[in-house]
C-alpha cells in the first residue's frame, strides 16, 4: 500500500470511512463491518475514519472492537463537535473547551484505547472562538491522549487562525469529481500552511459509483434522500454525468468508482481520500483505485466530462450547508 503524509503524520494513501456501518445508509451488518474493517488492515488500508456522532457514539464502539487486537496497525481518526440527543435527535454544535475535553474522554472509552491519532473538529462552532477551541485541543495533545489535530469542513480564515495556536495536521471536506469547492481557496490555503488534505464522499455519495439508477434504489431511511442532488431533476442531470464516467471507465478497464478515486488521488500526493463502506467487495474495488493510471490526457477530458460546478443541486439541504465553510 503507497503511503502519503498528512503534515507529519503518515497514513496509507486511502482510508476506510466507517460513518455508514452504523448510520445514515441504511441498514448495517456488524459482523461484515467489522470483516470490512480487518480486511482494510490486510490490505494496507490502515486510516480509519469515524466520529462521536455516527451512530450516536455505536460507530466508535464497533471501531473499538474491530482494531482491538490490532490497535498499533491502524492510523485512528475520530471527530467531536456535532451534539446529538440519545435518540439521535440534533442539539447543534459546540466547540467550547469544556466539551472538547469531555467529547474526548468520551470517544476514547468507546474507542477503548489511549490515545486518539488524529482528533478533528467535525464542524466549526460559531459562537465559540477557533483560538478557544483548539487550545483546548492543544491540551489534550500535551496530555497524551491525541496525536494530531485536524479541523473539518472549517474555512481559509478559520484554518489560519487556528494553525496558529497548534500545528493543524489535516483539513477534512467534501471533494471529489462533482464537489470541487476546495479547488478555489481551500485547497491553496492548506497547501501554503503544509496542512494535509482529506476528502470525504470522494465517490459522491456512492452516486459516482454508477451503482444508483434511480432514488428508489436507496433504503427507506437512506439519509441521501433528503440530499438536493438525489432529488428530482438534480437527480437525472447528475445521472448523466455518470454515464459520461461510465463511458471512460469501460475504455480505462476499469470501475466507475475506481475512475473517480484515480481523479482525487492524481489531484495530490497530500491528499488522502476515505470513501466509505461497509461491505468487503467494495472496499476491495476501492483499492483498486490505486492502480489506476490517468495521463494528462485522461485528466483534461474528465474536466471536460465534469468541470468545476457541473453538479446539479448542492451538496446538503440548506441547514447542512450553513454549517460548512465557516
Amino acid at each position: 500500500m503507497q503511503q502519503r503524509q498528512l503534515g507529519s503524520l503518515q497514513v496509507s494513501a486511502l482510508g476506510l470511512g466507517c460513518m455508514g456501518m452504523s448510520e445514515f445508509y441504511g441498514s448495517g451488518d456488524e459482523a461484515e463491518s467489522v470483516a470490512t474493517i480487518h480486511r482494510a488492515i490486510e490490505l494496507g488500508v490502515t486510516f480509519l475514519d469515524t466520529a462521536d456522532m455516527y451512530g450516536v457514539g455505536r460507530n466508535e464502539e464497533l471501531v473499538g472492537r474491530a482494531i482491538a487486537d490490532r490497535r498499533d496497525r491502524v492510523v485512528l481518526a475520530t471527530k467531536f463537535g456535532n451534539l446529538r440527543g440519545p435518540n439521535g435527535e440534533r442539539l447543534g454544535i459546540s466547540g467550547k473547551p469544556d466539551y472538547v475535553r469531555q467529547a474526548c474522554e468520551a470517544s476514547l472509552r468507546r474507542l477503548n484505547v489511549d490515545v486518539i491519532d488524529l482528533y478533528y473538529q467535525h464542524r466549526v462552532d460559531p459562537e465559540t472562538p477557533i483560538e478557544d477551541t483548539v487550545g483546548a485541543m492543544a491540551d489534550l495533545v500535551r496530555e497524551g491522549k491525541v496525536r494530531y489535530l485536524g479541523l473539518s469542513e472549517a474555512g481559509p480564515q478559520t484554518i489560519r487562525r487556528a494553525h496558529a495556536v497548534h500545528p493543524i495536521t489535516a483539513l477534512q471536506t467534501e471533494y471529489s469529481l462533482w464537489s470541487r469547492d476546495p479547488e478555489d481557496e481551500i485547497l491553496p490555503t492548506v497547501r501554503e500552511l503544509g496542512i494535509g488534505f482529506v476528502p470525504y464522499s470522494p465517490l459522491g455519495r456512492g452516486f459516482l459509483t454508477g451503482q444508483i439508477k434511480s432514488v428508489d434504489d436507496l433504503a427507506a431511511d437512506d439519509f441521501r434522500r433528503n440530499s438536493p442532488r438525489f432529488q428530482g431533476e438534480n437527480f437525472q442531470k447528475n445521472l448523466e454525468l455518470v454515464r459520461e464516467i461510465e463511458a471512460m471507465a469501460r475504455e480505462k478497464g476499469c470501475a466507475p468508482s475506481q475512475l473517480a478515486l484515480a481523479w482525487v488521488l492524481a489531484q495530490g500526493d497530500d491528499i488522502v481520500p476515505i470513501p466509505g463502506t461497509k461491505r468487503r467487495r467494495y472496499l476491495e474495488e476501492n483499492a483498486g483505485a490505486l492502480d489506476v493510471t490517468l495521463t494528462r490526457d485522461d485528466l483534461a477530458r474528465i474536466n471536460r466530462i465534469i468541470p468545476p460546478g457541473a453538479a446539479a443541486g448542492t451538496r446538503y439541504p440548506v441547514p447542512g450547508m450553513k454549517m460548512v465553510g465557516l
